[in-house]
C-alpha cells in the first residue's frame, strides 16, 4: 500500500512538473508575440522591430535558463517556483502601463528601456522555471537524460502552443492589455497554488496586491487606440477644423482622411496626386474597373464612385479591423460598387484576370513601409498582367533621404512597365527632404504634362521625373525580388 501511495504521489508530481514547464514556456511566447503588437505604435511593424523583440526574448530565455539552473543548485528549488511565477505575473500585467507610460513621456531612451525590461524580466523569470522543475524531478543521475529530455520536449510543445494560441486566437479576439493582464493574473494564481501546496503562501498576498495594481494601471493607461485590431492600434480622430473630417490613425500614423460629406475632398497631398493621375489618364466621368491594395479609409474608392459613377472597385485589406472601422465610419457614405475583401494582397494579385483592370492603386503599408512582398518585381509583374494596355498603376511610397528604398521601388517598377513617372515635392525628389512619393506606370505612354497641370490646379506644388532624368535618379538601386527584398534595410525611418 505504501509503494502504491508513493507511486501516486510521484505521478502527481510528474504531472505538475509537466504542467509548470508547459505553461511557463507557453507564457514566454505569448509575451514575445504580444510585445510585437504593443510596440508597433511606437517602433512600427518592421523587420528591425521583429528582430529586436525576438533577440530580446532569446536573450531572456538563455539568461533565465542559466540563472535558474545555477540558483536551483544552491537553494531549495521548491522555494523558488512560487516567487518566479508570481513576480513574472506582476511584470507581465504591468507591461502595458509601463510601455504606454514611457511613451507618454516622449523620451525615446525611457521607452526603449521600458520595452526592453518588459520582455527581458518576465522572459527570464519564466525561463528559469524549467531548470528548477528539472532539479526537483531528478532523484538519481541514472534518469538525468530521461527527465531532461522529457521536460525539455514538453517545454518546446508549450512554446508551440503559446505561439499558435496567440497568433490564431488571442490577438484577433482580445485587446493587448487584456492578454497581458489576464496572463499576469493566471501566473499569480498558479503561484498561489504552488505556494499553498508547500504551505508557504504568505508572500502571495503582496504579489496579489502588485498584480491587481498592475492590472488596474494597465487598463487605466491610455492606449491611444479606439480598437486594437489584428495588425494595428486603430483610432479615428475628428478634424477640429472640419466638422465632417475624420482621420484614420494606424499605429500612431495618419493613414487616411475621410470627409463624410464630401468624397472629393482628399486632404492628403499624395492622394490628390493619385487623383490627378486618374483624372487625366481616362476620359472625364468614364467608369473604371479598379483594384486597390490596402483599404485605409477607402478615400480613393469613394472619390472614384463620386466622380466616375459606375466604377467597380475591388479592395484587398489584410486587417479585418480596418474594414470593420470603415463600415462603421462611413455607414451610408460607403462607396457604391466597392467590394472589400479581407485577404493578403499578394495572394489576391495571383488571382487577378489578365488585362481586366483599368486602374491599380497601391497603398498598402506595414508601419511606414510597403510590405516587402508587395514591392518585388514578381508582385509588380502580377499587377502588370492584370492591367489593360492603356491601364495605369499608381502607388504610394514613403521614404527619407537618401531615398534608397524609393529608388529601388521605382527601378523595380521600371522592370515591368515601359513607361514610368515619379511625382513628389521637388525637395523630396532632390533628396533634401522625405515624405510621400507617387510612382505612376503604364504599358502605354503617360500624359505627364497633363498630370502636372491638374496637380497645379490643386495647388500641390509637386513636380515629376521621367525618362533619362528618372533613370539617373534611380541610379544603381537594386531590383527587388521575392528572393531578395531588403525593404526594411533600404528604408530610412523618419527622424523627429
Amino acid at each position: 500500500m505504501a509503494d502504491a501511495a508513493d507511486e501516486s504521489r510521484a505521478g502527481l508530481r510528474a504531472w505538475a512538473a509537466a504542467a509548470l514547464v508547459f505553461g511557463s514556456s507557453a507564457a514566454v511566447l505569448v509575451v514575445e508575440l504580444v510585445a510585437l503588437r504593443l510596440l508597433a505604435p511606437h517602433y512600427g511593424l518592421t523587420l528591425e522591430t521583429n528582430t529586436l523583440v525576438i533577440g530580446l526574448a532569446l536573450t531572456a530565455i538563455a539568461a533565465g535558463t542559466w540563472a535558474g539552473g545555477w540558483t536551483a543548485d544552491r537553494a531549495e528549488p521548491r522555494l523558488l517556483l512560487g516567487p518566479l511565477l508570481g513576480i513574472s505575473g506582476a511584470a507581465v500585467a504591468l507591461t502595458p502601463a509601463l510601455v504606454r507610460g514611457a511613451a507618454a513621456t516622449d523620451s525615446p531612451g525611457l521607452l526603449l528601456l521600458a520595452s526592453t525590461a518588459t520582455i527581458l524580466v518576465p522572459g527570464a523569470l519564466l525561463s528559469a522555471v524549467t531548470p528548477v522543475v528539472i532539479k526537483l524531478r531528478l532523484t538519481t543521475l541514472r534518469e538525468t537524460g530521461t527527465v531532461v529530455g522529457h521536460l525539455s520536449g514538453i517545454g518546446t510543445v508549450g512554446a508551440i502552443f503559446g505561439t499558435v494560441l496567440t497568433g490564431f486566437v488571442l490577438i484577433s479576439r482580445v485587446p493587448v492589455s487584456g492578454i497581458l493582464v489576464g496572463l499576469g493574473v493566471l501566473l499569480l494564481a498558479t503561484s498561489v497554488v504552488v505556494q499553498a501546496s508547500g504551505r508557504r503562501g504568505r508572500g502571495d498576498v503582496v504579489l496579489a496586491l502588485v498584480v491587481v495594481g498592475a492590472g488596474l494601471g494597465a487598463w487605466a493607461a491610455p492606449s491611444g487606440c479606439d480598437e486594437e485590431t489584428t495588425y494595428h492600434c486603430l483610432a479615428v480622430v475628428e478634424d477640429p477644423e472640419r466638422p465632417t473630417g475624420r482621420v484614420l490613425v494606424l499605429d500612431g500614423l495618419r493613414h487616411s482622411y475621410v470627409d463624410l460629406a464630401d468624397a472629393t475632398y482628399l486632404d492628403f497631398a499624395y492622394v490628390e496626386a493619385m487623383a490627378s493621375v486618374v483624372d487625366t489618364a481616362f476620359p472625364t466621368g468614364e467608369p473604371l474597373d479598379a483594384y486597390h491594395l490596402g483599404a485605409g479609409g477607402l478615400t480613393l474608392p469613394r472619390y472614384l464612385a463620386e466622380t466616375r459613377p459606375g466604377t467597380t472597385s475591388r479592395v484587398s485589406e489584410i486587417d479585418a479591423g480596418v474594414v470593420d472601422a470603415d463600415v462603421r465610419l462611413l455607414g451610408a457614405a460607403f462607396p457604391e460598387r466597392t467590394e472589400v475583401v479581407v485577404e493578403d494582397g499578394r495572394l489576391a494579385v495571383d488571382d487577378l484576370e489578365p488585362r481586366s483592370l483599368d486602374l491599380v492603386v497601391g497603398d498598402a503599408f506595414g508601419g511606414v513601409s510597403v510590405p516587402w512582398h508587395l514591392a518585388t518585381v514578381d508582385a509588380v509583374e502580377g499587377l502588370g498582367r492584370a492591367l489593360d494596355q492603356d491601364g495605369v498603376y499608381v502607388a504610394n511610397l514613403i521614404d527619407n533621404p537618401p531615398l534608397a528604398f524609393a529608388r529601388a521601388a521605382v527601378g523595380t517598377t521600371g522592370e515591368v512597365f515601359d513607361h514610368v513617372a515619379l511625382l513628389a515635392d521637388p525637395e523630396v525628389l532632390a533628396g533634401d527632404d522625405g515624405g510621400n512619393l507617387v510612382v505612376v506606370a503604364s504599358h502605354s505612354p503617360l500624359e505627364v504634362e497633363a498630370v502636372l497641370g491638374r496637380i497645379a490646379e490643386r495647388d500641390l506644388g509637386w513636380s515629376a521625373l521621367t525618362g533619362d532624368d528618372l533613370a539617373a535618379w534611380v541610379g544603381d538601386a537594386p531590383v527587388l525580388t521575392d528572393d531578395h527584398a531588403p525593404v526594411d534595410q533600404l528604408l530610412t525611418p523618419y527622424d523627429s
